[in-house]
């Protein structure tokens, strides 16, 4: 057997997870060979600053400043610095070079995925970002290969696990919100400022990544709707259990056809309330998983965890081997698939169903004025549950009821939503939710 040469790999970045790559690299650089046909030669390792403290020992003769010659003497860029710039030039410049990349960054990938795509494919190189979504899972792939032949309908996806440990620990201790963000902060899910995680981008940054993979077509970071965490209250999560769901923050992304026919993709992230017995229901803690519902396949789940720098370190070398792999046999990389070009539907276009909860007045005739508002906009209800009435002092008696609806038009919930805070016999919308994985 003719031996294949060692392919040198750079390393731009040595953080949590940089520095688990180059200790596992380094740690099992035969048993890679061995997989791989051919030697894998970590050549350096770029940072910003030679004397910064590492999370794991790395060889310091490894490390440089000097990102660019880097660059240009690899076969394979692994780029874990995170943000877009100067990410993105060096990605080009390594792509450019002839050089495979492989990413773990989201949000590059979900702001400047065809810019980067397409680089790769001018020159035959690949581009490879399972570390980008779920961080140990392996759904990246699935999306790509396995399930290229099927099509995929929906996917449903617990893609952030700090959002995730705070909903969790409300519902199964009954911590408020703030309570549990600072029991995720003190314990490292969440980063000192939360924003990206507790009001969503995190996981519209991954719900871009997965519409635009699964179905074939461009999905623009800004046009994923979003909607975060921060209004959810322990009250909201205690009535979701009392009525059988659980409240999880999802990414869904759709392939549907809207009220003209026309079809297209949704791609939305937002809390919703699923039933007990749907396999997102039972994901605890900071875990993410990922539900597939495809034609020929079925219903597919991928579980595990979504981040951690040995985790997703896992991911990283899985794309390694995978790159060194295609070096070894030869040939030119396969480019991203974007042939369906569907359009991206708008949020009104979906449906789905709400659950509202109204404080209205405690009073004959209630009940008929607020059917007859759903009955205007073509809504019909499911459920209704109506708590006993209460007479705060110095108020007029009031009840709560918790309505739940049949499917319907995002829009037309909506509508509904707006004429019922706007009718005189409702003291207050006092929340919706929608209601998702029936």
């Amino acid at each position: 057997m003719i031996e294949y040469r060692n392919l040198k790999v750079a390393l731009l970045g040595a953080g949590n997870v940089g520095a688990q790559v180059a200790s596992l690299l380094i740690e099992h650089s035969e048993e890679l060979a061995e997989r791989v046909g051919a030697g894998l030669e970590l050549v350096g390792i770029a940072v910003r600053d030679l004397d910064a403290k590492r999370t794991a020992d790395i060889p310091k003769e490894l490390l440089t400043t000097d990102t660019e010659s880097l660059i240009l003497n690899a076969d394979i860029v692994i780029e874990l610095m995170g943000g877009l710039d100067p990410a993105r030039e060096y990605i080009l410049q390594a792509l450019n070079s002839g050089a495979d990349v492989i990413t773990g960054n989201k949000a590059l990938l979900a702001t400047h995925g065809p810019e980067l795509f397409e680089a790769a494919e001018q020159v035959g190189a690949q581009l490879y970002y399972e570390a980008a979504v779920a961080g140990a899972i392996p759904i990246i792939r699935p999306l790509h290969d396995s399930l290229a032949g099927d099509q995929v309908r929906r996917i449903l996806g617990i893609v952030n696990g700090t959002t995730n440990f705070i909903l969790d620990r409300m519902h199964t201790i009954g911590a408020t919100l703030d309570e549990a963000l600072a029991t995720a902060t003190e314990l490292g899910f969440a980063e000192a400022d939360p924003t990206a995680d507790i009001e969503g981008y995190d996981a519209a940054q991954k719900a871009a990544i997965l519409s635009s993979l699964a179905f074939h077509t461009v999905v623009p970071l800004e046009s994923v709707y979003r909607e975060g965490i921060t209004k959810i209250t322990l009250s909201q999560v205690e009535a979701a259990k009392r009525g059988g769901y659980v409240i999880k923050l999802l990414a869904i992304c759709e392939r549907l056809v809207d009220a003209e026919g026309i079809e297209g993709v949704s791609a939305r992230v937002y809390p919703a309330l699923v039933p007990e017995d749907h396999p997102l229901a039972a994901v605890h803690g900071g875990k993410n998983a990922v539900f597939v519902e495809a034609d020929a396949a079925g219903d597919l789940m991928f579980y595990g965890a979504g981040a951690g720098g040995q985790e997703t370190a896992s991911a990283i070398l899985g794309d390694l081997v995978t790159a060194a792999r295609r070096h070894v046999m030869g040939g030119p990389g396969i480019a991203e698939s974007r042939h369906a070009g569907l359009p991206i539907l708008p949020m009104a276009s979906i449906r789905t169903r709400y659950q509202i909860t109204l404080a209205v007045n405690d009073r004959p005739g209630v009940l008929a004025t607020i059917a007859e508002l759903f009955r205007e906009h073509g809504v019909s209800v499911e459920t209704l549950v109506q708590s006993v009435a209460s007479e705060p002092e110095g108020e007029n008696p009031t009840a709560s009821l918790v309505i739940g609806t049949h499917e319907a038009s995002e829009s037309s919930l909506a509508a509904t939503v707006t004429s019922l805070a706007a009718s005189p016999e409702v003291e207050s919308v006092v929340s919706v939710l929608r209601v998702e994985g029936l």
